[in-house]
């Protein structure tokens, strides 16, 4: 899809996110008389309430007054062109182009219910459509479910899924997936993982294990550790992303259910706070709503219609 059409999908995505955001920071600036500490503080709050959390709209004000100072801003507008401005660094910051060397291995992580499988199946047909061979690989062993699950987005993908039994050991899972996708050829395996973030250690074991034998079996394919989480829980998807730092080596973060919320203001915590960039936004149901994250589209969407932009 060319550039212009995932723009439309990233703002349209995002129209609950900017009502939030957009309208909260617009009802400050229509009322304001002056740019003074106060105006700063109402933003602040603004900011907070629609999920950007507190130490990041904290940063996002400071870095404002700086700007608003500098550039001897006097109007409304010129603070939401600066806002949007300082919003937009924070994230672009905090991103960096996913570059993937084939052959690879993506490991999927998160808590159950965050949309992990329905993921797993989009990225599959991604790259399918772009010409890739993918093989699956049905890790989460403890969830009946989930293998079924992952069954009909590999049928759906057309791609080959490498599954065992229901409480099969996992790394023995993944072992067979490494043979599968040399044999094959595949330029990508991707690993779906337990999501059961309350038994840390164990987790953190299993993810220790899976690491260990994709290291031996297939030393040569190109490493991404991918985390899912559901954008509609807010500040709790920030808390997990803390607490999945924890336990294994993040490379990227999916966002799911963008469209669905308006609590994307998280975005801007994830990258202010920890500085992992997201690789995709998850903004409908459809196989090829998850779109490769624009950073610069995605600040300007948070206050801006298209037909604004």
């Amino acid at each position: 899809m060319e550039k212009k059409g995932l723009f439309k999908k990233i703002i349209g995505g995002l129209s609950k996110t900017r009502q939030s955001i957009a309208d909260s920071v617009g009802n400050v600036l229509k009322g304001f008389t002056k740019i003074d500490e106060e105006l700063f503080e109402e933003l602040e709050e603004a900011l907070i309430l629609a999920d950007c959390g507190v130490e990041t709209s904290v940063a996002i004000i400071d870095k404002l007054r700086q700007r608003v100072k500098a550039e001897k801003i006097d109007s409304g507008d010129g603070v939401k062109d600066a806002l949007v401005a300082v919003i937009s660094e924070m994230i672009v910051g905090a991103s960096s182009a996913l570059d993937i060397k084939y052959p690879a291995v993506v490991l999927v992580i998160g808590v159950n219910g965050v949309g992990k499988t329905t993921t797993i199946g989009k990225l599959a047909a991604n790259y399918t459509a772009d010409g890739k061979k993918v093989v699956l690989a049905a890790a989460d062993t403890f969830r009946a479910a989930a293998i079924d699950q992952l069954q009909i987005w590999a049928d759906r993908a057309d791609v080959p899924l490498i599954k065992h039994q229901e409480n099969s050991d996992p790394g023995a899972v993944v072992f067979d997936a490494c043979a599968a996708a040399k044999a094959r050829s595949a330029d990508l395996l991707i690993v779906d993982t337990a999501g059961r973030l309350h038994n840390k250690k164990n987790l953190m074991e299993e993810l220790r294990k899976i690491s260990k034998i994709i290291e031996r079996e297939h030393p040569t394919a190109h490493r991404e550790t991918f985390l899912v989480l559901d954008a509609t829980t807010g500040q709790n998807a920030l808390q997990q992303a803390k607490l999945f730092t924890e336990i294994a080596e993040i490379s990227g973060i999916v966002l799911t259910k963008l469209d669905g919320t308006a609590k994307g203001g998280m975005v801007i915590a994830i990258a202010n706070e920890l500085a992992i960039p997201v690789r995709y936004i998850g903004v409908g149901e459809q196989i090829d709503d998850l779109q490769p994250f624009d950073a610069q589209a995605f600040a300007r969407g948070l206050f801006y219609a298209e037909e604004e932009i």
